[in-house]
């Protein structure tokens, strides 16, 4: 699995970022019973003005938010990774024959915005983020209290394996 993390604003966290997605990432993945191998995520971290331009130009929502997903599968179901006949190749990386599973965009700002907000480490929010988008990547969303009790569970189930917890 390969995971590009492009720091567009350098910002500083105390822990090296890309081993951060690298684990959180591979531990959803895992969980989902993922069965692709090589599967490409690119996440981006930028600030709360870079996320607004990225949230309007591509949601015409016009404000911050503190992570956008972009998957690049369409899910019948959550968790059911399936590449339409004939479509390989919109899904696949022709350089490295990786299976391109989506982009993350993630605001540093809010990062240490809610870490403070929420009272735990600047590590356990972005380690949950980087979770809960994911799962957007593997075909969850939140629109109904169901869906958003489903992906809650699974977010803490992938962090507490990786024993990232709320008092970190």
């Amino acid at each position: 699995m390969n995971f590009y993390v492009e720091n567009e604003i350098d910002a500083e966290f105390g822990f090296d970022v890309s081993d951060l997605v690298s684990l959180v990432a591979s531990r959803v993945l895992e969980n989902e019973n993922c069965p692709f191998d090589n599967i490409t995520v690119n996440v981006l971290i930028t600030d709360n003005e870079g996320i607004r331009q990225y949230n309007r130009d591509f949601r015409n929502i016009d404000k911050e938010t503190d992570v956008l997903s972009f998957p690049s599968l369409e899910f019948e179901k959550p968790g059911e990774y399936v590449i339409p006949a004939g479509s390989e190749a919109d899904h696949t990386d022709p350089e490295t024959g990786d299976i391109i599973l989506g982009d993350i965009i993630l605001s540093a700002d809010r990062i240490f915005a809610q870490a403070d907000e929420y009272g735990h480490s600047v590590k356990r929010e972005f380690a949950f983020l980087v979770a809960h988008s994911m799962l957007h990547l593997s075909g969850y969303d939140h629109m109904t209290e169901e869906e958003s009790k489903e992906m809650e569970k699974r977010q803490e189930k992938a962090l507490n394996d990786l024993g990232i917890t709320r008092q970190d």
